[in-house]
């Protein structure tokens, strides 16, 4: 049996990437539905060899829809996925509009796939990209050891940031080539070619930026562990795809590097690549276009009491939106509820 599925914001890197997902792990999809706004309605969309034509959204685009993947900016998920839930669709949603709400599931299926089954408004929501990388490679730990406390760096690459940032990168490194001057920044506060920028999202008033209190409360509410001492810094770097992230930990118990490395090496959707010396460990590079969450650099802090220091890369695109909304959409199917 096959489903109706339509893709709000089909036309942007992340809506691409769920048609590829979708096609690549054939998913069953009787009929897709490429959605986007009305200025980008009319372009073409190829879907296991066949071209679509996207539709602009509105609110008779979900009858007779099963699954709804929304891609399109919070404030179109707002308005237009309680349209969506309301005519009968499961609305898996990769912006940040309900991530808090308590009546809907924040979902890795990985870590908690079971909360998927629980959705008393018809929408789960998919967590931000560094936090669903994360939240894999932690999850075994923590039910090992018991997590304590994290500090996170994530170097993200622009590609998190759409369609347009990755242009943006494209254009400042062809006028560079030409030895011309930088193209005005549109997408980041400043030009990202050569430079790291601490900064991703606005400032909030106790200092954090949007996106470092995202990895916060997403990190606590996907682990069950509303107290969890999270602290992050999330720095925009000119790397296209995939996003790196150095990450500190303490733990309720002793783990060793060894039992730690025997848990990543058999967790699902880990790659554990840890020989420093062979210099093998987790590039963005690498994993771009992969969906695995690869962990590296596994090894002790002796500077606190059952510490560990974790290096963990995954393909912000792939496994940070696109796969993981659509292994919901997969757990769902497999368990009759869609």
């Amino acid at each position: 049996m096959g489903y109706k599925v339509a893709v709000v914001g089909a036309t942007g890197a992340v809506g691409r990437e769920m048609l590829r997902v979708l096609e690549q792990r054939r998913f069953p999809v009787d009929e897709l539905v490429p959605l986007a706004s009305a200025r980008s309605a009319g372009q073409s969309l190829e879907f296991r060899g066949e071209r679509l034509t996207v539709r602009a959204l509105d609110r008779q685009s979900f009858t007779g829809v099963k699954v709804a993947l929304f891609s399109a900016g919070g404030p179109i998920s707002r308005d237009y996925a309680p349209t969506a839930a309301g005519a009968g669709a499961v609305v898996i949603d990769n912006t940040s509009a309900f991530r808090l709400d308590p009546q809907v599931p924040l979902v890795v299926p990985e870590v908690n796939a079971e909360a998927a089954r629980q959705r008393p408004k018809g929408i789960i929501a998919n967590p931000n990209c560094s936090t669903i990388q994360m939240v894999v490679a932690l999850a075994p730990l923590h039910r090992e050891a018991t997590l304590r406390r994290i500090v996170v760096a994530t170097y993200q690459a622009v590609a998190g940031a759409g369609q347009r940032a990755i242009e943006e990168l494209s254009q400042q490194a062809r006028a560079w080539a030409a030895g011309q001057p930088d193209p005005a920044p549109s997408v980041f506060p400043h030009p990202i070619l050569f430079d790291c920028v601490p900064q991703i999202g606005d400032f909030r008033p106790d200092g954090d930026t949007v996106e470092e209190r995202k990895m916060i409360d997403e990190t606590r509410k996907i682990l069950g562990e509303p107290t969890l001492r999270v602290s992050a810094t999330t720095v925009r770097v000119p790397v296209m795809v995939g996003h790196s992230e150095a990450i500190n930990l303490e733990f309720e118990r002793p783990l060793s590097v060894a039992r730690a490395r025997e848990l990543l090496s058999t967790a699902p959707g880990v790659v554990l690549v840890d020989d420093p010396a062979q210099r093998r460990y987790p590039l963005a590079r690498q994993a771009a276009g992969t969906d695995p969450v690869y962990v590296g650099r596994v090894r002790l802090d002796a500077s606190v009491e059952h510490g560990l220091n974790l290096w963990v890369v995954a393909d912000n695109l792939r496994k940070g939106a696109a796969l993981n909304a659509v292994q919901i959409a997969e757990y769902l199917a497999q368990h009759g509820e869609l």
